[in-house]
């Protein structure tokens, strides 16, 4: 899970919302109203809601275009709850929120990332659970 990770005001305009996504070489924004996590923003959302319909995106506030209400996972949860949410929404960016509070962004790549970690933690609960004889 990445901690650090960027937001952006609902009421941004999308214009605003890509001009940070390229700034910091990202594809999502995580969208807060308040402080509290809404909605993402990323690039595909960008791409269908605004350019192929030919919108302004200076006119179109991020809140008329991002992905809400927002799918999270709780921090609690293992990766294979994150991946289980992620594989049946077809998401890339999963954020990590309780109680309104978010804790970070769960992503495919962290997955790729740590595949080794993850792949050697599932073979030693196989092996504690099953031992080999």
């Amino acid at each position: 899970m990445k901690k650090d990770f960027a937001s952006i005001s609902s009421e941004v305009s999308a214009l605003e919302a890509s001009k940070v996504m390229v700034k910091r070489n990202i594809g999502y924004l995580i969208v807060l109203d308040n402080g509290k996590p809404v909605g993402i923003m990323t690039e595909k959302d960008l791409i269908k809601k605004v350019m192929s319909v030919e919108m302004d995106p200076k006119k179109v506030e991020v809140s008329q275009v991002m992905s809400s209400p927002l799918v999270t996972v709780d921090p609690d949860n293992d990766v294979s709850k994150a991946i289980e949410v992620m594989k049946k929404h077809s998401f890339r960016r999963l954020p990590v929120v309780k109680s309104g509070i978010i804790y970070g962004v769960f992503t495919a790549e962290d997955l790729v990332d740590h595949f080794d970690e993850f792949e050697n933690s599932m073979w030693r609960d196989i092996v504690r659970f099953f031992p080999f004889r």
